[in-house]
């Protein structure tokens, strides 16, 4: 399997993992944003403790790759609470498109800081899935505009720290890279939760529990991904989460697609498929 086809698959697990952390997070109701972040992060930051001592690894990385483990550590942050922010304030599907628009902005971000270019395929290809993302979700727009400034901006960070794993590379573990974004993100959030803190109830604090959970998977598999191949190759196959929300949201909330989300999926995989085939080709011109 080439390193393309690995970073392809480890983000198609990385989607279904975050999807599910999306969901359990709308599913433990109403209690601060801060609050769900730290719980979720908190979670990631022992798994990924637990991986760092059983591999012997350093805790916080290289002395060398501190300023980007901060700025990583910093944007995914700012990141995630955004995207809290906006699930709990909008419709669910308006705040997952604007955090969909993360992929385009990484193409985007990997061009001017790594210098990246990416080829007209690409390009169309990504125009293509969001097109089909909008088809999906329906967003339906208000004119309470800062919630969905939030949506945006969790985009435009998120797209930040993906970006900078890109300049990681191989210079850190990738379980380092998570601990260290978990476990910054939860010293950082803990003064803002002690002050607003809210009893949960047992349900909430498992959905809590179980949104780690997957966030961290979500987390190991995109960080592994951007360790094998560039942004601009792989990063459409995150709008798979999508997808997992809409197969999600039938077996959690019975809730059924309509045909408008049906051509959707249809044009993301069409997408993903072109591109997938035009990568391949340009693989045989070059052997």
């Amino acid at each position: 399997m080439t390193n393309r086809n690995k970073g392809i698959l480890l983000l198609l697990v990385s989607s279904f993992g975050f999807a599910m952390m999306a969901a359990f997070v709308k599913l433990s109701g109403d209690l601060p944003t801060v609050q769900k972040t730290l719980f979720r992060n908190l979670i990631s930051a022992i798994i990924s403790f637990g991986f760092v001592i059983y591999y012997k690894e350093r805790l916080f990385g290289k002395r060398e790759n501190q300023k980007f483990l901060l700025l990583r550590s910093a944007l995914g942050t700012l990141g995630i609470v955004f995207f809290f922010y906006a699930i709990d304030e909008l419709v669910l599907s308006d705040a997952d498109m604007l955090n969909k628009l993360s992929p385009f902005l990484t193409i985007i971000f990997s061009a001017i800081f790594l210098k990246e270019t990416a080829r007209r395929f690409q390009i169309i290809a990504i125009i293509i899935a969001f097109l089909g993302t909008l088809l999906i979700i329906k967003p339906e727009f208000s004119v309470d505009t800062i919630p969905y400034l939030a949506g945006i901006l969790s985009a435009v960070f998120a797209a930040g720290a993906y970006t900078v794993l890109r300049v990681l590379g191989q210079k850190e573990k990738f379980y380092t890279v998570v601990f260290y974004f978990s476990f910054f993100s939860t010293v950082v959030l803990l003064p803002f939760v002690i002050m607003w803190y809210e009893p949960m109830e047992t349900r909430q604090l498992i959905y809590l529990i179980l949104a780690g959970i997957f966030a961290t998977l979500g987390q190991f598999g995109i960080t592994i991904a951007y360790k094998y191949a560039p942004a601009k190759e792989i990063s459409i196959f995150f709008y798979s989460t999508v997808v997992y929300s809409a197969l999600i949201s039938i077996v959690l909330f019975g809730q059924i697609p309509d045909i408008l989300s049906i051509a959707g999926y249809i044009i993301i995989f069409s997408a993903s498929f072109y591109m997938f085939i035009k990568n391949k080709e340009g693989d045989k011109a070059g052997a």
